[in-house]
């Protein structure tokens, strides 16, 4: 990934030993975080135009038969009240169970073998079955994919690894509604808890793994 940010910062961060590279398992999976119409579609209020990133995701979907888990967030009438995140993203509020919200994106290639989570939080490990289904299937790495990635994505990133799974995040497969939360998350990632690769890499190190 190339630096975006200047030679004092990079040297600050290696200096304390960050950003060394993940050990790359030969058993991945694919974790494709809330691409769904309530992030994909600007119309939403927590939507933005992501049609790049589900185009990006589309392509490494079909490129190796891995695992694939996609995730959503979907509320009750009920939790609308009772969830204390929505009283700070009250936009998320429009991610009701059973509307095209919480649907995933259309575009996006969903095979009978994929996995779908439902989740309330950020991270897709958090009070789920995340964890357990990785490890049932028995894979070491994970690959993240979706939005947001200052929100979602970074704190499934963050779960994965605190969870024993190897982490990469191709860039092009991650977005968010500004550029700059976009960055610094990625800088965030690959510093701390992950390798932030090109789509192309990604790609390459899919064709040689185990499915």
């Amino acid at each position: 990934m190339t630096s975006l940010y200047d030679d004092e910062t990079n040297d600050t961060y290696a200096t304390a030993g960050f950003g060394a590279a993940v050990r790359r398992g030969e058993r991945p999976a694919i974790i494709v975080v809330d691409l769904t119409n309530g992030f994909t579609d600007p119309a939403y209020p927590s939507g933005a135009d992501l049609s790049d990133v589900v185009k990006a995701t589309t392509t490494l979907l079909n490129i190796a038969p891995v695992p694939v888990i996609f995730t959503t967030i979907a509320y009750t009438p009920a939790e609308l009240d009772a969830v204390t995140w929505l009283q700070k993203a009250t936009g998320m509020r429009a991610m009701r169970e059973g509307t095209p919200a919480v649907e995933i994106d259309a575009r996006l290639p969903r095979g009978p073998g994929d996995i779908l989570i439902t989740k309330k939080g950020a991270s897709a490990f958090f009070n789920t079955h995340l964890a357990a289904t990785l490890t049932a299937l028995r894979r070491d790495t994970v690959l993240i994919c979706g939005a947001t990635t200052s929100g979602c994505v970074r704190a499934t990133a963050v779960d994965a690894v605190q969870s024993g799974f190897s982490v990469l995040v191709p860039q092009e497969c991650v977005g968010d509604r500004a550029p700059g939360p976009h960055d610094a998350n990625l800088f965030d990632i690959q510093a701390k808890y992950g390798d932030v690769i090109t789509l192309a890499d990604a790609c390459d190190y899919l064709a040689g793994a185990h499915a």
